[in-house]
């Protein structure tokens, strides 16, 4: 057998150029096509404990020229400037004009006065801010008003130049059922169980190309999977089964009644069957990521991810 090493060094080349340029093509054509279609923005992964490397709950809803997010904790404003300069202009914070809160614990609202304020004073919104919520939202959003009523005046009537509506807070209490529509997408929330709570919402978002549904803080609730039905992408917050067993009991206690553990988010993925199960508010104590995957894999096989803040979906 005769053997060229020229012709078969040349030949090795060319095959990996061609696959060089292949892949790029295709990496290319994949992130153009997020940067155009409805996609799911994570501003925050976290929940009430201070994690540096993930902000407190919050996620946008990108379709055509707009943003619509999901609560607002910590330090959302600025998570959606990172994300417009990752390549979302629409989380511009003079674009932030529209928000879904859950219900109204703290670490889901602390972000409102940053929500209501930032964009103005420092992005020059000119609209109000439409707020959409349950029962109380209302109560929450002129309290914030009026707590921060002299940094108004003085920006209004002082010399620093100010949009005159752009404070100004537009709300919305809401009940289950439509509650939202304009050409972008249909918003419907729903009812689920998070602790004492009397009020507390998941939301679907229905696009001309995609349904996404986010639970908020919830316990197992039959809505979110009635919701779902084959969603392209279901946002549920979840904790670690294992983990909780090392908790004290009263915590135990708590989590099992407020919130999702990783079995119970299984059985809910294979009833919903969601293009793609994504993770946030996640607990960890002291489990990884791929430790969440692992046991909510012991009861489904679906696709499931876990988010990091500004991941795109």
């Amino acid at each position: 057998m005769k053997s060229n090493t020229g012709e078969s060094a040349l030949c090795s080349c060319v095959l990996m150029l061609f696959m060089a340029c292949s892949s790029s093509t295709v990496e290319s054509a994949a992130t153009s096509a997020t940067a155009v279609g409805d996609r799911v923005v994570f501003l925050g992964t976290g929940t009430p404990n201070a994690l540096p490397d993930r902000s407190g709950p919050g996620v946008a809803i990108v379709a055509g020229d707009a943003a619509y997010l999901v609560d607002a904790g910590p330090g959302i404003v600025r998570r959606a400037a990172a994300a417009a300069q990752n390549g979302t202009p629409q989380l511009d914070p003079a674009n932030l004009r529209i928000a879904f809160i859950t219900h109204l614990h703290s670490d889901h609202t602390i972000g409102l006065p940053d929500l209501i304020f930032t964009p103005w004073s420092g992005a020059d919104r000119e609209e109000p801010l439409e707020l959409y919520g349950p029962p109380g939202i209302g109560n929450m959003a002129e309290h914030i008003l009026a707590a921060y009523d002299e940094d108004i005046r003085i920006r209004i009537d002082g010399p620093q130049p100010a949009t005159p509506e752009g404070y100004r807070v537009n709300w919305h209490e809401v009940s289950p059922g439509e509650i939202y529509s304009d050409s972008n997408v249909t918003v419907t929330a729903f009812r689920v169980n998070h602790d004492s709570w009397r009020h507390a919402y998941g939301y679907k978002f229905e696009t001309a190309n995609r349904t996404i549904v986010v639970s908020g803080d919830a316990s197992p609730s039959a809505s979110i999977a009635e919701n779902c039905v084959r969603c392209d992408v279901l946002v549920h917050e979840v904790y670690s089964a294992t983990a909780l067993e090392g908790r004290a009991p009263e915590w135990q206690r708590y989590h099992r009644g407020a919130h999702t553990s990783t079995h119970e988010l299984g059985v809910i993925a294979a009833e919903a069957q969601p293009g793609v199960l994504v993770l946030y508010h996640q607990l960890f104590w002291g489990t990884t990521p791929a430790d969440l995957l692992r046991e909510i894999g012991e009861v489904y096989d679906g696709r499931v991810v876990s988010a990091n803040d500004l991941d795109v979906f």
